[in-house]
């Protein structure tokens, strides 16, 4: 008879043993036990201090910051107050974000609370809706500050969202028309007629199209682009204009033409520029012959 054997090998593993005070915001604890089973537990977002002693051990994680405290009945920790927000602390116009709430503890840590839990309501601002903590923005014609509040546990907090206007042109019956809302709402307010693209209201012969466009005011009379064209001394070949005013963000191009008919006009070549404040020069050095027509092409991004 063959006898078989089997062989036991045992792996012992050295374990390194920690126990430490622990302290908090509010609290102090010294170290309890230094016995055999005591130990630190470390990751990338949490450390533990464990110990067989009174205490047993107290969890911490970063992010969120949360604090556990081990070996009692019951976590030990009054609620302070309420938190609200979200992430990031905007919201595109007819999206929607994700609010959140947390109860601050007096320990400086925080819990989690359900969105779904939360009374939510709006303070103020272009929000339509808040529903299980997903709140949805309305149309805006330019960023608006809007203000959210959660309410539990008989604690309320307060949190400030901004709508982004991300289409210029979407709002109310300035829809589509062409020209910026927050332009219109700035110089006319909410759904005057006298806003709209083809619109005189200063009388001054420029439409708000146009009046937009070169950047001037609307409503003021006085606010006109002007271009004049100028004999220059000595030099009977040559034209000087001068227009104004120059408004930051515009490009400005001088067009010429001896026929006035549509597809006649052509950019105006060699030209010499010069300005001075808000307004600009330019010599046309070929301006000999019968009738030569100007016009200058006002260009916004």
């Amino acid at each position: 008879m063959k006898t078989k054997s089997l062989i036991l090998s045992t792996l012992a593993c050295a374990m390194t043993v920690h126990a430490g005070p622990r302290s908090s915001a509010n609290y102090s604890v010294a170290t309890d036990t230094a016995d055999s089973g005591g130990a630190r537990s470390t990751s990338t977002s949490y450390t533990h201090d464990g110990s067989l002693g009174g205490v047993v051990g107290v969890s911490t994680v970063a992010t969120p910051a949360e604090t556990a405290k081990h070996g009692y009945l019951g976590q030990l920790y009054e609620i302070t107050g309420l938190t609200v927000n979200a992430t990031p602390a905007t919201v595109d116009e007819t999206a929607t974000r994700q609010l959140s709430a947390w109860q601050a503890l007096d320990d400086a840590s925080y819990l989690a609370v359900a969105a779904t839990e939360v009374a939510w309501s709006i303070v103020t601002g272009p929000l339509t809706d808040i529903d299980a903590g997903l709140a949805t923005a309305a149309t805006v014609y330019q960023d608006t500050s809007a203000t959210v509040q959660g309410s539990y546990g008989g604690l309320d907090d307060q949190f400030d969202l901004t709508v982004r206007d991300i289409d210029p042109d979407n709002y109310g019956s300035y829809a589509g028309d062409g020209l910026d809302d927050a332009w219109q709402y700035d110089y006319f307010g909410l759904d005057i007629p006298l806003a709209g693209p083809l619109m005189d209201p200063d009388g001054d012969g420029q439409n708000n199209v146009f009046e937009f466009t070169a950047g001037i005011i609307p409503t003021d009379p006085l606010s006109r682009f002007l271009l004049r064209v100028e004999p220059v001394a000595g030099e009977p070949a040559q034209k000087r204009l001068v227009f104004s005013p120059l408004v930051v963000g515009r490009t400005y191009d001088i067009l010429t033409s001896t026929t006035l008919l549509g597809d006649s006009w052509s950019a105006l070549s060699g030209g010499v520029v010069s300005d001075i404040g808000d307004e600009r020069s330019v010599i046309d050095p070929n301006a000999s012959g019968n009738k030569k027509f100007y016009r200058v092409g006002i260009t916004k991004p």
